[in-house]
Parts: structure tokens; sequence; C-alpha cells
């Protein structure tokens, strides 16, 4: 029974992280964001172009959000940023059978982001913490807390930004982290 507490209390940091767009007094709206996160044909910019790798398996659907790169807005609810007029955006896909999985979200403009990855294996909209991955730009090392806005933040300019995200599952009773090859 200690064990079982201790994961719950172990893992229940990064549940959180990947919850927290969803947290808040406000109902998570699946949609919000798209709209201006759609990347067009042939998009040049400012765009981020997101290539996850380590990915278990090729189910369910990926999410993007991004975020602004400062502590308070990073990871906050999605209408809550919205109705403050913060930047938000969000950009969902199927994962493709094979070859590289890639997202590209439109950006308000160059400057300072925090993104999170989502590999929604069972395509629920909501994160199982024993079977669904998460990653983060700058890819940190995921511990007993959220990553920092500042471990996250990465730089967009004004053309396509290349950024890659290993993903994170949980391995046994404590650990999430990328799978071992």
């Amino acid at each position: 029974m200690r064990t079982l507490a201790a994961l719950l209390v172990a893992a229940a940091p990064i549940a959180a992280a990947a919850a927290a767009p969803a947290a808040g007094y406000l109902p998570s709206t699946p949609d919000l964001g798209k709209a201006e996160a759609q990347c067009r044909p042939g998009e040049t910019g400012p765009a981020v172009l997101v290539l996850a790798v380590g990915l278990k398996d090729r189910e369910g659907r990926m999410k993007a959000e991004l975020y602004p790169a400062n502590e308070e807005d990073f990871l906050a609810d999605d209408n809550v940023l919205i109705m403050a007029g913060k930047t938000f955006r969000r950009v969902e896909i199927p994962v493709p059978p094979s070859g590289p999985v890639q997202l590209c979200i439109r950006l308000p403009g160059p400057g300072q982001y925090a993104l999170v990855l989502l590999h929604d294996r069972d395509s629920n909209r909501k994160f199982g913490l024993s079977t669904d991955g998460i990653g983060f730009s700058n890819n940190p090392k995921l511990g007993l807390s959220k990553p920092k806005a500042d471990a996250v933040r990465f730089t967009a300019g004004s053309g396509l930004t290349p950024v890659t995200v290993r993903m994170n599952y949980r391995h046994g009773l404590f650990g999430f982290g990328p799978l071992k090859n």
C-alpha cells in the first residue's frame, strides 16, 4: 500500500503538468487555439515545426500546445490565456502509421515560447499517467514537479523554427523518462 501511495505522490506533478491546460475554474475547450495554430500549405512562418521522437508506438493522437514562456502562463488554463489576450495555440494530429511525426504551429510572431507535446495513445483527450507520453521543448529531465518555463523556453524566428521533442513515458513505479533503446 505504501508503494502505491508513493507512486501517486511521485507521479502527481507529471500528471498535473499534463492536465494543467484543463485545470482551473473554467473547463478546457478542446478546440481553443486551433484556428490560429493551423499552418497553411507551404507555411513560411513565423511557425514552429515540432518533430516528435521516441514514441512508444504509432497509436492515438499527438497534441502540441504553445504557451507564453513565463511561469505565470506556462501550462495555464487555455480559456484564461485566450480571454487575457495571451498566446495559446493547439494542434492535434493522428499519429501517422510511418515516417516522421511532425506538427506545425503558426506563431503570432517571433519571440520566446514554451511547448508541451502529448502522445494521447488511446485518443481520449485525457492524460493517462500509465499509458500516455509527454514531452517539452528543450527536453528537460522530468523530475517530481513540472518543468520550469525557463527550462522549456525556446526562441522562434520569423521563419520556420524546428524543435525536436523527445517523448517521456512512465517507467516502473517511480520513473518517467524517454524509452530505453
